[in-house]
C-alpha cells in the first residue's frame, strides 16, 4: 500500500496516458456494515467498466485494465482499512492509499486522473513539518491533520556526536589546508561558537550542541528552502531557544512539544502537532476568503465556472475555493478555450471543478477545499485573479 505525499500527488498529475482511472469509495471499519465494503468495492469496478466501454474500450480490455484492482480483493486487504479508499489506473501507474478521510463515492474515467479529493488531505494549505530532536536521534516529518510521515533529510545527522565528529573532520581539512597556505590557523570564531556563564563544561556542551544545531538546521532548510509550510520543534524544553537561536527557516513556529521524541510513536507525535498548527492554516483560508469578499466586484474574482476554467488555463488564478463535495461535469477545450458544462454526465467528461483545482495548483496558484455549505456566497466555485 503506497502512503500519500506531495510527491505521490505530483506522479498522479503528471500522468500523460489515458484512460484514468479514479476510484473513491468511503470505508466502514465495525459493525455489521463491514460486510459491505466488498460489495460496493465491486459495484465501483462494474462501473468503471461500463465507463471503459461506452468510451469505446472492447469490454475484454477493459476487464484486464481494471485487474490490478480486483485482485486487492482479498481478505487481508478489507481487514487492513482507514476511513477512505482510492485507487488510481492508468496504462503505466496503478496506486492504492488507505487514507484517513470518508470520501464521497465517485467513479471518473477521464484522460487525467481526479484528484480534487486528495487536495483536503495534502495540499500546502494543510502542510506542515515537525523536527523530532534530541541529541541521539533526529527525525523529520511531513504532515496534515491526517497524517505524520516521517521523510529522508540528506545531509541531516542522526546524532550530535555523529554532527561533531564530521563536522571536526571537515574542519580539521580546511585546518591543514588553512595553515598550509598562510602559515598559521585561523584562530576566529566559528559558526555556532557562543560565550556564556558557567561553568567551562556546561559552555562546551552548550557550544556543542548550537553547533550540532547548526547543521540540522542546514540540511532542514535546504530540504524545505522556498516553502511557507510551518515548521514544529519536538525535544526536551531546554534545547528549545538553543534551536532557536541556530534556525533559518522563516515559518518556524515558537511553540513547539515538549517530551524526548525517541520515546513517541508518530501518532502520538501528530496528536500534539496538529493542534499547534491548525490555527495557521484556518487564518490563511480566512484571509483568503476575507481578500475575495473585498475584490468582489473588481474584476478580480469571479464564481463564473467557464471563466475561471480558462483563467487556471492561462495562468490567471492566484487562488480559489472549490467544493469537495462537488463536481460540475463538462469539457474544456484549450485550442478554442471553450467550456461545455452538462447537465448530465457523459461518457468522457471531466469535473471541471477538479480540472481547475489541479491547473491552479501546476501553476502555483492556492487551492482552498472546503464543503459546499462553506463555499464564499454559497457559489460552486471562487476564484482571486493574478490580473
Amino acid at each position: 500500500m503506497t502512503i500519500l505525499s506531495h510527491d505521490e500527488l505530483k506522479i498522479l498529475v503528471n500522468n500523460s496516458q489515458s484512460p484514468c482511472i479514479s476510484l473513491y469509495m468511503p470505508m466502514q471499519k465495525a459493525g455489521a456494515e463491514i460486510r459491505q465494503n466488498p460489495i460496493r468495492f465491486k459495484n465501483l469496478i462494474r462501473e468503471a467498466e461500463e465507463r471503459l466501454d461506452a468510451m469505446g474500450m472492447r469490454h475484454t480490455e477493459a476487464v484486464d485494465f481494471l485487474q490490478p484492482a480486483k485482485e486487492l480483493d482479498t481478505t487481508d486487504f478489507w481487514q487492513n482499512q482507514d476511513h477512505g479508499l482510492a485507487i488510481f489506473i492508468s496504462p503505466q501507474i496503478f496506486r492504492c492509499y488507505r487514507l484517513p478521510m470518508e470520501f464521497q463515492e465517485l467513479v471518473v474515467v477521464s484522460d487525467r486522473f481526479h484528484l480534487k479529493q486528495l487536495l483536503h488531505l495534502i495540499n500546502s494549505d494543510g502542510k506542515f513539518y515537525l523536527l523530532a530532536l534530541s541529541q541521539k536521534d533526529v527525525k523529520f516529518f511531513e504532515g496534515t491533520g491526517y497524517s505524520l510521515n516521517e521523510v529522508e533529510v540528506e545531509n541531516m545527522p542522526r546524532s550530535m556526536d555523529e554532527a561533531l565528529m564530521e563536522d571536526d573532520i571537515q574542519k580539521g581539512v580546511q585546518h591543514r589546508i588553512a595553515t598550509s597556505r598562510g602559515g598559521t590557523a585561523n584562530t576566529f570564531q566559528q559558526p555556532g561558537d557562543v560565550h556564556g556563564q558557567g561553568s567551562p563544561d556546561q559552555d562546551k556542551r552548550q557550544a556543542d550542541i548550537l553547533q550540532f544545531f547548526h547543521i540540522v538546521d542546514r540540511a532542514v532548510h535546504e530540504k524545505i528552502r522556498g516553502d511557507n509550510a510551518p515548521l514544529v520543534l519536538m525535544g526536551v524544553e531546554y534545547l528549545f531557544p538553543i534551536y532557536q537561536e541556530a534556525n533559518t527557516y522563516p515559518y518556524f513556529v515558537e511553540e513547539g512539544i515538549t517530551g524526548n521524541p525517541e520515546v513517541m510513536k508518530p501518532e502520538e507525535l501528530h496528536q500534539q502537532a496538529w493542534p499547534i498548527v491548525e490555527p495557521w492554516f484556518h487564518e490563511n483560508q480566512q484571509s483568503a476568503m476575507a481578500l475575495y469578499q473585498q475584490l468582489a466586484g473588481t474584476g478580480t474574482t469571479s464564481s463564473d465556472i467557464k471563466e475561471i476554467v480558462s483563467a487556471t488555463y492561462c495562468q490567471r488564478v492566484d487562488s480559489m475555493f472549490v467544493p469537495i463535495d462537488m463536481q460540475i461535469w463538462g469539457k474544456f477545450d484549450p485550442d478554442t478555450m471553450i467550456v461545455d458544462l452538462h447537465s448530465e454526465r457523459e461518457p468522457d467528461d471531466e469535473d471541471m471543478l477538479d480540472f481547475a483545482a489541479i491547473q491552479t495548483l501546476i501553476n502555483g496558484g492556492k487551492v482552498y477545499t472546503v464543503e459546499s455549505e462553506k463555499m464564499p456566497n454559497g457559489t460552486p466555485v471562487a476564484a482571486i485573479f493574478r490580473y
